[in-house]
């Protein structure tokens, strides 16, 4: 079959070749009234009309709008208005489909920072051109910001950065950039909250998938194509008179030199065509089926991809979603969260954040980081909205609310969850934990786990959430730089106070999980057993005196078994909380730890300084 195919493929090369002799012209050798076909290089795309060669082809030599040009590399670029000082470099082109391939950029330029790259603005709006996107061409949704000029705005090579438009050095006092919609890296921008947003553009084609296909539908000349005949103007006239209607012409025959090769290429390409073609009937049936499951198979892939990016939305839609703020359900330290539902099935919590950070690192901070997560122990984030002032957080609704309100009623007996369930939420915290310090591509540091910040859902299941304080640093930094202390009082690690005690690190975290584990097994800081001696000792060093001297830890004991929880609980909280960070273990082997057996745990070193004096 391959033999057959080559064979036919070389009888209509050799066909195509004595058509075309005399009428194939290079550029730069296109006469003043020739409209032959040309080229800006040998191999660049052929121009023909409905395209003609500016200032080397008069003007009925192609239609209006469809102007090409060689720049001095001899690529091919196009101009798609008049008034516009932008240029495209042209990669293809099918007269057969009407169908147009352009670079946005030079395809050959080395791009080290998408961000160094100017996109011309007239690719968002193709305005009055004979263009038109094509619908095979994935699109996007973007927003045009205007920003005042910065010399600090960072670089990154990710096609999620800023992108600057044409013209690139807007006026003195502004510059004009594209956002892709869907971006999960606004923690890159810092800058955004300074600009203004001037507009959004709807299934645009994203600026990075090169190249971009547009599409023309007048003139049409596939009758033309289709039948082998070229297409061009109607009653040609003057240059400044041409019309826009369109006629199939012959196409010009070779001279009488080609005529006998030609009758016998054609006898040979009529034997050749009739023997493969059923062969190539049944190729092209098969070559289509396993096409179409190819194309279902990656239209899966893509939904389910798309499932675990975050949605960007309107004010407007976080308005429907909670049906006008109906459901209060708690007010915290940085907003107001609501019950809202995006569909019949799915119910969302939504966060609107207050405006005391009014630069909204806040904000930038967890939607840049929540993007990169993906654990069962992590709370999923499933959009966000940035609409002027209004920043909300959309997150999977938790119907279990907070570790917090089990945690304050742990003295009532009849809401105590359990030993068994307590010990299964504080290894699913430790998960979560483990995998935001080892199981992305930068560590994340939380720097505020608290039981406020642990949401359970309907199977008790936790998940870590509020990643408003976190902070990204490579696995292999061995410490961080703070200028100041971040988290929550009563959770915060020594070493952020003072560096006295080490550096800040991923241990600081391993510290408040080690005070969330110990309040676990304290049921809220029980102090009422220590009212009758005194107010003013240590929780911490009070339980651990407890297992020092193997003393029942007074809270809901049922049977053996809950005592080993309860102790293994509270030495691994105890070693968690030692001062020096070098001294905490690491939170994979804290999993080890809470994973085994409670007799196998050995009691830490006393870490507390003496409160008695």
């Amino acid at each position: 079959m391959q033999k057959m195919l080559l064979n036919l493929l070389c009888s209509w090369v050799l066909l195509v070749t004595v058509l075309d002799v005399d009428i194939v012209v290079h550029g730069g050798s296109v006469g003043p009234e020739n409209c032959t076909e040309a080229r800006c290089k040998d191999h660049g795309p052929a121009i023909r009309f409905p395209f003609r060669l500016k200032g080397m082809q008069p003007l009925h030599c192609g239609y209006p709008g469809f102007d090409l040009s060689c720049n001095k590399d001899k690529e091919t670029v196009l101009q798609i208005t008049p008034s516009s000082a932008d240029n495209f470099f042209v990669k293809r082109i099918d007269y057969a489909a009407q169908e147009i391939e352009i670079y946005l950029y030079n395809q050959y330029d080395d791009i080290k920072y998408f961000d160094d790259i100017c996109i011309p603005m007239q690719i968002f709006e193709l305005g009055s051109s004979p263009f038109k996107y094509s619908d095979a061409q994935h699109k996007t949704n973007y927003t045009i910001f205007s920003c005042p000029p910065s010399d600090e705005r960072e670089r990154y090579p990710s096609f999620c950065t800023l992108t600057k438009l044409s013209p690139c050095l807007g006026n003195h006092s502004s510059k004009m950039y594209a956002l892709q919609d869907g971006c999960a890296e606004l923690k890159y921008m810092p800058n955004l909250v300074s600009c203004t947003k001037v507009e959004d553009y709807m299934s645009v084609p994203s600026v990075w998938m090169q190249p971009v296909k547009l599409k023309w539908s007048r003139p049409s000349c596939q009758r033309c194509e289709e039948t082998g005949k070229t297409c061009g103007l109607l009653n040609q006239v003057a240059d400044d008179q041409t019309t826009e209607e369109t006629q199939c012409l012959d196409v010009p025959k070779g001279p009488n030199r080609g005529r006998q090769i030609l009758e016998i290429l054609g006898i040979c390409a009529l034997v050749t065509v009739l023997i493969g073609a059923a062969t190539l009937m049944y190729y092209v049936y098969s070559s289509k089926k396993i096409e179409e499951e190819n194309q279902l198979r990656i239209e899966k892939f893509l939904d389910d991809y798309r499932a675990l990016k975050p949605s960007r939305y309107a004010y407007d839609d976080i308005r429907r979603i909670t049906n006008q703020f109906a459901d209060k359900l708690g007010q915290g330290a940085y907003g107001t969260v609501y019950k809202g539902k995006l569909s019949s099935e799915l119910l969302v919590a939504v966060k609107i954040l207050d405006n005391s950070n009014e630069k909204g690192e806040d904000f930038i901070n967890e939607v840049g980081t929540m993007g990169l997560i993906h654990h069962v122990n992590v709370v999923r984030l499933v959009g966000f909205c940035a609409d002027g002032f209004v920043r909300a957080l959309i997150y999977e609704y938790l119907p279990n609310g907070s570790l917090q309100n089990f945690l304050s009623s742990a003295d009532d007996k009849n809401s105590f969850l359990g030993w068994e369930k307590l010990q299964n939420i504080a290894l699913g915290i430790a998960k979560g934990i483990e995998y935001l310090h080892q199981g992305c591509d930068q560590r994340i540091l939380h720097f505020d786990i608290k039981p406020n910040n642990i949401l359970l859902d309907q199977d008790f299941t936790p998940k870590v959430s509020d990643f408003g304080l976190a902070k990204l640093c490579s696995k292999d930094q061995s410490a961080i730089s703070m200028t100041t202390a971040r988290g929550t009082m009563g959770y915060i690690a020594p070493e952020v106070f003072s560096r006295n005690f080490g550096n800040v690190s991923y241990k600081s975290d391993v510290y408040s999980f080690g005070v969330l584990l110990l309040e676990m097994v304290g049921g809220k800081k029980n102090f009422k057993v220590m009212e009758d001696s005194t107010s003013h000792i240590y929780f911490p060093e009070w339980i651990y005196n407890l297992l020092e001297h193997g003393s029942d830890l007074r809270i809901h004991i049922e049977d053996d078994g809950d005592v080993k929880v309860a102790r293994k609980l509270a030495i691994v909280g105890l070693w968690c909380i030692q001062w020096h960070p070098v001294d905490r273990p690491s939170m994979n082997i804290v999993v080890q730890m809470l994973e085994r057996e409670g007799d196998n745990l050995t009691m830490p070193p006393y870490p507390f300084a003496s409160t008695s004096n």
